[in-house]
């Protein structure tokens, strides 16, 4: 184990011990400050099982960097990449903001970020802002430049703003700085490294351009049974039972513009149920959900961004 999630697990502890010494506290104290104290034991217990979940999502990111699984990046421009041709669509407009998207819940489900806490008083995720929690790097040269631009911003900025200026898409000449660029093709030649995709040159009429088919159909196949296992023999009806991770796929993909591309192999009749599951997937209120046990609130602060489109 990392000395990171060691030092995070320290953290809970002292966070559940706190809760202790403040039920404790109220005991021995009355009057105004009873009412006070078990104000504070509430508001401790949040922080407690916020602390937790955010573990979770650490453990899972050990186990992630142990087995080598590809990032959310990576599976949404493999969904999107032909499999000879090597490409994305040249008509998706989509998938650029898309995958900003996919590098802000990525570094949530690291526990690298979240957002800003809301205290007693409830605010709406559009106007929440991300706020770093950790900045020991991923190993992912994506992943820690966007790292970096979060750690610098003063004030913190909102998810909706960080999807902007990590895509250049932004009237604020200032904000330029934090677009990352090349990013498809950074994430193609991360996946020709593990092996899953090549690189070649190919010939279009005026201009030649750097390709990367697929070679390692097997891995394209498992992403693809992902996103329809979530909506065919693994579905649930608690969307919040869904594994965080492939919840993120979901909406990410349908962001992107290629979900579809997952499901067109499908006979007609699992086609139909797919697309309805989405659709009742889609329509889920992130501010409502968000406020339900077990939440990943980045996951559905990136969601409302793209609903809101």
């Amino acid at each position: 184990m990392s000395g990171t999630l060691v030092h995070r697990k320290k953290a809970a502890a002292a966070a559940s011990d706190s809760l202790g010494s403040s039920s404790s506290s109220s005991g021995a104290n009355g009057g105004d400050r009873a009412g006070a104290s078990a104000s504070g034991d509430r508001q401790s217990e949040e922080d407690a099982a916020h602390t937790s979940a955010q573990l979770d999502d650490a453990d899972d990111s050990e186990k992630y960097n142990k087995e080598g699984w590809l990032t959310l990046m990576e599976e949404v421009l493999l969904l999107g990449l032909k499999d000879r041709e090597g490409y994305t669509s040249f008509w998706n407009d989509c998938i650029s903001s898309g995958l900003r998207g996919c590098i802000l819940a990525e570094l949530a489900l690291r526990g690298r970020v979240e957002l800003e806490r809301t205290g007693m008083r409830k605010r709406s995720l559009a106007t929440r802002r991300v706020i770093l929690l950790d900045d020991t790097p991923t190993g992912d040269v994506l992943l820690d430049e966007s790292l970096r631009h979060i750690k610098e911003t003063e004030p913190p900025e909102t998810v909706e703003s960080w999807i902007e200026y990590l895509s250049g898409e932004t009237w604020n000449p200032l904000k330029l700085k934090y677009q990352l660029r090349q990013v498809r093709e950074r994430l193609a030649k991360n996946l020709v490294e593990k092996g899953v995709l090549t690189t070649e040159k190919q010939n279009f009429l005026l201009f030649d351009m750097t390709t990367h088919p697929v070679v390692d159909s097997a891995q394209k196949a498992k992403v693809m049974k992902k996103v329809q296992n979530a909506l065919l023999a693994k579905w649930v009806n608690d969307v919040h039972r869904m594994d965080k991770r492939t919840l993120a796929l979901l909406f990410l993909a349908h962001a992107s513009d290629v979900l579809e591309n997952a499901f067109s192999p499908l006979n007609d009749d699992d086609y139909d149920l797919v697309m309805r599951r989405l659709k009742d997937l889609l329509e889920l209120d992130p501010e409502i959900e968000t406020q339900k046990p077990n939440a990943n609130e980045m996951i559905w602060a990136v969601a409302l961004v793209f609903l809101q489109r």
